[in-house]
């Protein structure tokens, strides 16, 4: 793997961190309503789900790619998992109505690093990101040991970017503000992720209508 395209890799990495997607949404809902502890524990199960795909890239496997049953799999479990978060959401609106978070799951720590997890792994767009254009900037030519090193970077691009989103988040004063929004952040967080799974839903009603 040459520098131009290590470059072009961490460069097409960082611009798919700074786009909004349900991660974010996770790691916001997450840090605002239950604190920082929570929101770290989050990013972690976040960054792990990345590094899953990262290890499979760098071994060179690409099941996801080449097998479609794989991929609808993938991507009709990203979807419902969408749309339940979004529920959860839309649920958690109303419990923290009065301000104070859920004790039942910030009791359970190790929730928010399921959750976070699993939006990662059931996340399509990662998922393709590591399988496809790791897959291809890193090159054929490259060892091993390269693309070990390159998915390392990747690896803690991701934890080290969403841990500073949750720190910044955590900042008395956004945290006030963001607090005295929590209901209104929690709807608008279940809305957006609806849309999210009913535009990848949309983007491929033409497959279900021909099956």
């Amino acid at each position: 793997m040459t520098w131009h395209h290590f470059i072009l890799l961490a460069g097409a990495h960082f611009l798919a961190l700074l786009s909004p997607g349900p991660d974010f949404f996770l790691l916001l809902n997450h840090t605002v309503a239950y604190g920082l502890r929570a929101g770290l524990l989050t990013a972690l199960g976040i960054a792990c789900a990345n590094g899953i795909f990262i290890v499979a890239a760098v071994a060179g496997v690409s099941w996801l790619q080449d097998s479609p049953v794989a991929y609808w799999l993938v991507y009709v479990a990203g979807c419902n998992y969408l749309l339940w978060l979004g529920w959860q959401f839309w649920q958690a609106a109303g419990l923290h109505g009065g301000g104070a978070p859920s004790a039942g799951l910030a009791a359970r720590q190790t929730a928010f690093w399921w959750r976070g997890l699993l939006s990662g792994l059931l996340n399509p767009k990662n998922a393709l990101f590591y399988l496809t254009l790791f897959a291809l900037l890193a090159g054929k030519e490259s060892t091993v040991w390269q693309r070990s090193a390159a998915g390392v970077w990747l690896f803690v691009a991701v934890l080290g970017w969403d841990a500073l989103v949750c720190w910044a988040l955590a900042r008395p004063t956004s945290l006030a503000w963001f607090q005295r929004q929590l209901p209104l952040l929690h709807r608008a967080s279940a809305l957006l992720l609806w849309a999210v799974a009913a535009g990848m839903l949309w983007a491929v009603r033409g497959v279900f209508q021909a099956g």
